[in-house]
């Protein structure tokens, strides 16, 4: 019985207050209302991403980069070294119980006698090694404070998967934009070839000039160079996209073109109403995780002003004879050894551990509402871009329509002998660039479906089978 009070002993007293203050999160220091908008989209929070991608093969890239992704492979890691951090210091929170034998045996011969004498003993002892109790919660704080960067970490990798998916989407279609703007260039470069052949037949039938002649050397040599310029890119985007995803892809699974159409390769989401849902952004979770971390280490430096407590014990058996350990022929050990230490004096060690726990708890504090402003700007920034995206898509559209067809005139009149080549020339290089611009629009607005995808949290939802 009086093993088993010397174990039970540390249970009984480990009843502990926590000295750190009561955690408040701080007021978000943002408007109230994201938006104005009143929409029918699903909230990006609640849509999985296999249903914000539409288009198989950027499905299959994205899944692909959440299964080989180096950056989540060692996000994911972090996770798991931060458990098990987590675990060693919950187990401070209870006692250690070690069991020990030991047994000695030893001979002697007295010289005046020539007596030879053996003597041995043995003993089994269980027992509680160094044990702290936790009356004033230093222990608890500390298990606290790794609690709290364990679930910061996490929120670190929800973070990761969030931006993997966003960069590999945006890589993807960077990838199709450029394909569109090669494909653009080599078909520029093929006109540029037929209306330098016409130039030069004119020009030996002495219709033209040489300046015409030069005219239409200069956009084929653009054209050219655009193409050269596109062909790397195009390598680069690829490269790029294979970093992301951390393996090799197959021809199949990369966009030709970027089209008129391809926005229905994406959702577009809703932002909502209410600024709360920036709270729940795993960037915005992590900082909040590590404020509460700091609040924590709080109760850790004010315990130190308190006594520390560490009980030793053992209890067990011990006898002449091994044997005796189990017929019961044995004696009782018990061993029972508190220790209580305060630092008297410190030389102002401990005020100035506490005055540091506080200022680090404010910089953490000040991080957290620094992370909730950064959301809200990315927020409100993609909100305001998509407000006049349709707009520009729309007038690009009709741009490149009237570009075309004065070019369309222009060459007809041209090679009708009614115009100079200028003009066509002039039409052509409006046409060219207004195609080039219709592409970067294209992309820009897919550009910004990812980003408020992105910003408003999505990427994290499961889908439902």
């Amino acid at each position: 019985m009086r093993s088993i009070s010397l174990v039970l002993v540390p249970f009984l007293l480990s009843g502990c207050v926590s000295l750190a203050p009561d955690y408040v999160r701080p007021n978000a220091p943002i408007p109230a209302t994201l938006s104005q908008e009143v929409g029918q989209n699903q909230s990006a929070t609640n849509l999985p991403w296999r249903d914000f991608i539409h288009d198989a093969r950027l499905q299959n890239v994205v899944a692909l980069s959440l299964e080989q992704s180096r950056d989540l492979r060692k996000a994911v890691a972090n996770i798991e070294a931060a458990r098990a951090t987590y675990r060693i210091a919950k187990s401070s929170e209870l006692p250690t119980i070690e069991a020990s034998a030991s047994g000695s045996k030893s001979r002697a011969v007295n010289s005046a006698t020539n007596q030879t004498s053996i003597t041995q003993s043995s003993s089994a002892t269980v027992g509680i090694n160094s044990y702290e109790l936790d009356f004033f919660g230093k222990i608890k704080s500390q298990t606290e404070i790794q609690w709290e960067s364990f679930q910061s970490v996490e929120e670190a990798a929800r973070a990761v998967q969030i931006s993997l998916i966003a960069e590999v989407s945006t890589a993807w279609l960077s990838l199709a934009s450029d394909q569109s703007l090669l494909a653009l260039a080599q078909k520029t470069e093929e006109s540029a070839k037929r209306s330098l052949a016409i130039v030069e037949a004119r020009l030996q039938r002495g219709i033209d000039s040489r300046v015409a002649l030069y005219e239409a050397q200069s956009v084929l040599h653009q054209a050219r160079a655009d193409s050269a310029n596109y062909t790397s890119q195009v390598a680069q985007d690829r490269a790029a996209l294979e970093l992301l995803v951390g393996a090799s892809l197959d021809d199949t699974l990369l966009p030709q073109t970027l089209e008129s159409g391809a926005e229905v390769w994406l959702s577009d989401v809703s932002s909502g109403l209410s600024s709360d849902i920036l709270l729940n952004r795993p960037d915005v979770l992590e900082a909040e995780h590590n404020l509460k971390s700091a609040n924590a280490n709080i109760g850790v430096a004010r315990a130190a002003y308190f006594p520390s407590i560490t009980l030793t014990g053992a209890a067990g058996v011990g006898s002449n004879a091994l044997r005796g350990l189990f017929d019961g022929g044995t004696s009782t050990i018990w061993s029972f050894a508190p220790n209580v230490s305060l630092p008297l004096f410190d030389a102002g060690e401990r005020d100035a551990t506490l005055d540091y726990a506080k200022a680090n708890r404010d910089v953490y504090v000040a991080s957290y509402e620094l992370a909730i402003q950064t959301a809200f700007k990315e927020a409100r920034s993609a909100l305001a871009r998509r407000a006049t995206m349709n707009d520009q898509l729309q007038a690009q559209n009709a741009l490149v329509d009237v570009s075309t067809k004065s070019y369309e005139i222009y060459d007809a009149r041209y090679q009708n002998g009614v115009d100079t080549f200028l003009n066509a020339l002039i039409a052509q290089r409006s046409m060219y660039a207004g195609e080039q611009n219709l592409i970067s629009v294209r992309l820009e607005a897919l550009l910004n479906r990812v980003t408020l995808y992105q910003v408003l949290g999505g990427g994290l939802a499961q889908k439902s089978e």
